[in-house]
């Protein structure tokens, strides 16, 4: 990840994908290796997947060193009290951010729960499209990090200004796709994760896909406020909205949920809300932020 993150910095994103696929195929090899010839079991799949990424760890490091742009003379190795703080902030703040939106979810999915099995198996088979679905849409928040960054760094307000337009056109069209796939196929999608006996969970699930997949977009731009904040050094912002997002959608998840006649329909609503009051505020922040008119 580190390497990853280093080829990425310089416009290099086509390297790190490289050593990701041959890893993965390394893994996949390994594992029917050490699985099905050698008879190793689940330590053997494990087994697998450390010395594969091992193996993609050590590829890019050596990778890296190579590369002119990360080459380290003497004077480059002293301390250094200003970057220490400067990534220890960032990196603090992001875990923070992480912890506080796994809590949450531990919230819903406590409330989730309370509905029975149905639901529960539901939810998570749902959860599982939801993550493949829009997991593009962070990756497009990542790549807009890297840009904003190089161009904060740069001093050049009005390129971070077009990037925001651009990588918000991407992000547009990519959720109006993922939430219409997800939409129409709900039901298909559902029998991947849940056989097909099992029509009431298939059924609860697609009304969940439903409701959150067609609103993909919230989340999309969500994504690329976390990035955007990360990149002009103002990574707390990413905390506030975090917990304003999350905040949102576990007290109306448990406030809907509560009438008879919304149930477990008011915790799916309340996601897609906690996003777009968390987007309002991001994006009404960030312009003040950037002095933008």
């Amino acid at each position: 990840n580190f390497g990853a993150a280093l080829l990425r910095a310089v416009g290099d994103s086509v390297t790190p994908l490289l050593f990701l696929i041959l890893s993965s195929l390394m893994n996949v090899a390994l594992d029917i290796l050490f699985v099905v010839y050698l008879d190793f079991g689940v330590s053997g799949a494990a087994e697998a997947t450390v010395i594969s990424q091992y193996a993609s760890g050590a590829g890019i490091f050596i990778y890296c060193l190579f590369r002119r742009e990360f080459h380290i003379s003497g004077k480059d190795r002293v301390w250094s009290r200003e970057i220490f703080w400067d990534m220890s902030k960032l990196s603090l703040l992001t875990s923070l951010q992480q912890s506080i939106m796994n809590f949450g979810i531990l919230l819903v999915q406590g409330l989730v729960n309370s509905f029975g099995t149905t639901v529960m198996a539901a939810f998570a088979a749902g959860v599982k499209i939801d993550t493949i679905a829009y997991s593009p849409l962070q990756d497009f928040g990542n790549a807009f990090s890297t840009y904003a960054a190089q161009n904060w760094g740069a001093g050049n307000k009005a390129r971070i200004r077009q990037g925001v337009i651009t990588a918000g056109k991407m992000i547009f069209l990519f959720s109006i796709l993922a939430s219409c796939l997800v939409s129409l196929l709900a039901p298909t999608l559902m029998g991947f994760f849940v056989p097909e006996t099992a029509a009431e969970v298939i059924a609860v699930g697609a009304h969940y896909l439903r409701i959150e997949g067609s609103c993909y977009l919230g989340i999309g731009i969500l994504f690329m406020l976390y990035g955007f904040y990360r990149a002009i050094k103002r990574a707390e912002m990413s905390v506030i909205l975090t917990i304003l997002s999350l905040g949102t959608r576990v007290v109306l998840a448990y406030f809907l949920s509560s009438f008879p006649e919304i149930g477990v329909t008011g915790t799916w609503l309340s996601i897609p809300i906690g996003w777009a009051l968390a987007d309002m505020y991001g994006i009404i922040k960030g312009y003040k932020l950037m002095g933008w008119r």
